[in-house]
């Protein structure tokens, strides 16, 4: 029985490479791959070693036959992404070609012992801490403002994705190596200066992430709430208080259709005695929600949540899930096969003006564009909706750093494959926006490792 890669699936092809048949697609030299919302298991020619199972640091591979619930549509999800492609000819004990080997981080034996600084501790930060101790000899030292390390991981993931938080055990591994030293609570900018860090050593790599939120633009904004709040409330950051958030009102509009807006409707609508994973303080704050509005200001088939984000959310016990059928463009993308997840979703045309029904729910309403809200009113394009409170979550930019440059259109730090300028580099969010998991940090910081390494031979020669 082959395996199959499930909903937690972080991208970071941990899995590709540990398969010694080469059955696990798109691979990271293949076109799809950061295009797609997981990796794939072909059953065609997975000869169930379980060698990707042991190498995944979510937790997110299992046998095929094992799978029940919500995650009982995985093996068919696998199977579907290799529906039109060939089954290579076997050639040898391996079924699909492999390509050449790569040496990418092959070193001079005069290549300077670096000393490198890495400024953030969360994904992006921490594998590019891991490409440069095992690629190379350098002594790293990782910075970062808050006294606990983990960033996203630690602060970002929802509380009740644990199997996805378990990647945090992979890099905590690197705390403790013998060429890191941990300098926590020092804030660049604050306790020490770009000028100052660069002195200290011969690279410094900003993976400082994207930490404020996009805004709306309309009259009110004051009075909503940033995404970066409310799961910086559920996750106990230490700079967001347990009484930072009133959810007392039964119904919450999200703004936005992506995985962070998932998330904190299905937070907001959970028992909260099975949510282990949130502070008690907080905890003890919820259950009151039992209606989230997710407001999309463009239809089903721009929704930016992942495939298995919202098969979750359509599998789950106890919280309906209905589509507001207010636009007749919404049934027309059902329909049609554009948005085929909501194929099996209730439609209804909802009375806004009415009390929010009995049970829990979750509500996607597209093409409705916020125009102003009053602090109990949200008015938007169609409907006016009753709420006390409005979670802004279309996106987030990165806070401009003391002593780099910033592209305000942006919100990254201008670069060409991490350089920002010979010695100053940047990874993940702060580089290229925030777009992509977990997992697209582990090749972003290995361009960013080989343009420092390209930069270092440089000067050298």
């Amino acid at each position: 029985m082959p395996y199959a890669i499930t909903q937690t699936c972080c991208t970071d092809a941990s899995c590709v490479a540990a398969c010694p048949v080469n059955c696990i697609h798109p691979t990271p030299d293949e076109p799809d791959y950061g295009k797609t919302d997981m990796l794939y298991v072909d059953p065609r020619t997975c000869i169930d070693c379980g060698a990707c199972a042991d190498a995944c640091p979510v937790d997110a591979v299992f046998p095929a036959e094992t799978l029940v619930g919500g995650l009982a549509e995985y093996p068919r999800l696998n199977a579907d992404y290799f529906a039109d492609k060939p089954v290579a000819p076997r050639s040898g004990p391996t079924f699909h070609q492999w390509g050449p080997p790569r040496f990418d981080r092959v070193l001079p034996a005069d290549f300077p012992r670096l000393d490198v600084a890495v400024v953030g501790t969360g994904p992006a930060g921490m594998y590019t801490v891991q490409d440069l101790l095992l690629h190379t000899p350098a002594r790293v030292t990782v910075y970062d403002r808050l006294a606990e390390p983990g960033g996203l991981i630690r602060y970002g993931v929802a509380p009740d994705h644990q199997a996805t938080k378990r990647i945090g055990e992979t890099f905590a591994r690197h705390h403790v190596h013998e060429r890191v030293r941990m300098r926590l609570g020092v804030e660049v900018g604050r306790d020490v200066s770009a000028e100052q860090l660069r002195a200290r050593h011969d690279a410094v790599v900003y993976a400082t992430g994207a930490s404020e939120s996009r805004t709306l633009g309309i009259p009110g904004e004051e009075l909503t709430v940033p995404a970066t709040t409310v799961v910086g409330w559920y996750n106990g950051h230490p700079e967001v208080p347990a009484d930072a958030l009133d959810v007392s009102g039964e119904r919450v509009v999200v703004v936005g259709n992506g995985n962070v807006a998932l998330d904190i409707a299905r937070i907001l609508t959970a028992d909260p005695a099975a949510l282990t994973g949130v502070p008690p303080a907080v905890r003890a704050r919820l259950g009151a929600v039992r209606e989230v509005v997710l407001l999309g200001r463009r239809g089903p088939e721009s929704a930016a949540y992942t495939r298995p984000e919202l098969m979750a959310i359509c599998n789950r016990a106890g919280v309906e899930l209905v589509v507001d059928d207010a636009d007749e463009r919404v049934g027309q993308a059902v329909e049609n096969g554009v948005a085929p997840l909501l194929a099996g979703v209730r439609r209804e045309r909802l009375d806004w003006a009415a009390p929010v029904p009995p049970g829990r729910r979750i509500v996607l309403r597209f093409h409705s564009a916020p125009e102003k809200f009053t602090g109990s009113l949200l008015h938007t394009g169609g409907a006016d909706i009753p709420t006390d409170l409005v979670v802004k979550a279309i996106g987030h930019r990165a806070r401009p750093l003391p002593g780099l440059p910033f592209d305000e259109a942006t919100g990254t730090v201008p670069n060409e494959a991490g350089r920002v300028a010979p010695g100053t580099y940047v990874v993940g969010w702060i580089k290229r926006g925030s777009t992509g998991g977990i997992g697209a940090n582990r090749q972003d910081a290995a361009e960013t490792v080989a343009t420092l390494l390209q930069d270092v031979r440089a000067a050298t020669r």
